[in-house]
């Protein structure tokens, strides 16, 4: 998903979530607000990626630079994250040029 403070943005629906999942989306959703702030705070220093674990998943924040929008994915713990790290940059550069063209 692509957001930033109370959610705005493009976010899945949570419909589609399996069950698993929504546990940690409910954590992750009440806790957002803040954790934005800290982006929000960061940002100007260069802070472009943020990964913390939560429970049995990854949390994995890709900073649009000098926003306090990221593009988010919760993934499991086990998944190859290398392989996602090259994709959720290259989505984040596409983002960024799209931004930048418009």
């Amino acid at each position: 998903m692509v957001a930033r403070k109370n959610l705005e943005g493009i976010v899945p629906i949570t419909e589609d979530f399996k069950k698993e999942i929504m546990g940690i989306w409910e954590v992750l959703k009440d806790t957002m607000d803040d954790f934005f702030g800290v982006i929000g705070e960061y940002s100007e220093y260069g802070l472009d990626k943020v990964y913390f674990e939560l429970g049995k998943f990854d949390v994995m924040f890709f900073i649009l630079p000098g926003s306090d929008t990221a593009l988010v994915a919760i993934v499991p713990a086990l998944a190859n994250r290398g392989l996602l790290e090259v994709e959720m940059e290259n989505a984040r550069r596409k983002i960024i040029e799209i931004i930048e063209s418009g």
